[in-house]
């Protein structure tokens, strides 16, 4: 299982940042498709649909990493 899909099961903390590092800049290269596609009319919508999906599956992945690294404090 890719830590995409579940990034609780990542091997070790220390890999997290490396981890989270990697997801941003998929992240941002899938905006950067995704821009490219919506300028001219894309011939394929499935596709512009599928990348907006992981695009957005990468996100919360992000977010899920984010959070073990930095915990909420509670008082």
């Amino acid at each position: 299982m890719d830590a995409i899909d579940n990034p609780a099961n990542a091997a070790n903390v220390s890999s997290l940042p490396n981890e989270l590092e990697r997801l941003r800049k998929e992240h941002r290269d899938l905006d950067e498709s995704i821009a490219q596609m919506t300028a001219s009319p894309p011939d394929d919508q499935l596709v512009l649909r599928r990348l907006k999906k992981r695009k957005l599956l990468i996100k919360d992945s992000i977010v899920s990493l984010e959070r073990q690294l930095d915990p909420d404090e509670y008082a």
